[in-house]
């Protein structure tokens, strides 16, 4: 039997291009199927993790942060929105609204990796689509568990997870490895802990590493 390889999906539930990265990634793996079996866990990253708890306005926030004017914004989401729905990720065109604070969210990414990694990928991708598809706020403890409830995870087990505060040592200790790994933008997708693929590529770029890499692991 074919050792699955493993994989480190390294990302922030705000960031765009990982909507897009995931969803490539997610086409490769059906196309490559029971040929490169893979097993995938998401580790945290934060693009903002002194975000307050009022978080800020998007045009506001890329233009502090990168310089970028409403204009040049509103064409790179358009931009960003095609290249979503070429992978099957709706994006909400008319703007995410604010940016916000996402530790919680990791935090409940790491209690449902305890539950299993179908239960993890699931409420992966729910939480991106709630954010950069209906610009739902992944700070707001009610849309998390709304979330957690609609992949089918128990709401109030992660209600407790939120009040109790569990799972924020992992969180930081996780965040902490990967940028001692170097690891400073996102998407990083990390291949049995050797290979690094960067950004939201094309699912043929994906597929192809990957065939390379467990074809290298033989």
């Amino acid at each position: 039997m074919t050792t699955p390889l493993q994989i480190d999906f390294v990302s922030d539930v705000a960031c765009p291009w990982c909507a897009v990265g995931l969803a490539s990634l997610e086409r490769a793996l059906d196309h490559l199927g029971a040929e490169v079996p893979v097993e995938i866990r998401f580790q945290p990253f934060e693009l903002n993790p002194q975000m307050g708890p009022e978080g800020q306005d998007v045009t506001e926030h890329i233009q502090q942060k990168y310089g970028a004017t409403a204009e040049q914004q509103a064409k790179n989401r358009e931009a960003m929105a095609d290249r979503g729905a070429a992978v099957g990720f709706e994006f909400r065109r008319e703007g995410r609204g604010r940016i916000w604070n996402t530790f919680d969210a990791h935090r409940l990414l790491t209690w449902a990796g305890e539950q299993g990694a179908q239960q993890q990928r699931a409420l992966k991708m729910a939480l991106l689509q709630a954010y950069h598809g209906q610009a739902r706020n992944p700070s707001d403890p009610a849309v998390l568990l709304d979330v957690v409830e609609g992949v089918g995870l128990d709401r109030a087990a992660a209600q407790e997870v939120l009040q109790s505060g569990r799972y924020a040592d992992e969180v930081r200790e996780a965040e902490r490895h990967f940028q001692q790994l170097g690891i400073q933008a996102v998407p990083s997708v990390i291949v049995n802990n050797r290979h690094l693929i960067q950004g939201g590529q094309p699912p043929e770029v994906f597929e192809q590493a990957l065939r390379q890499i467990a074809a290298g692991a033989e």
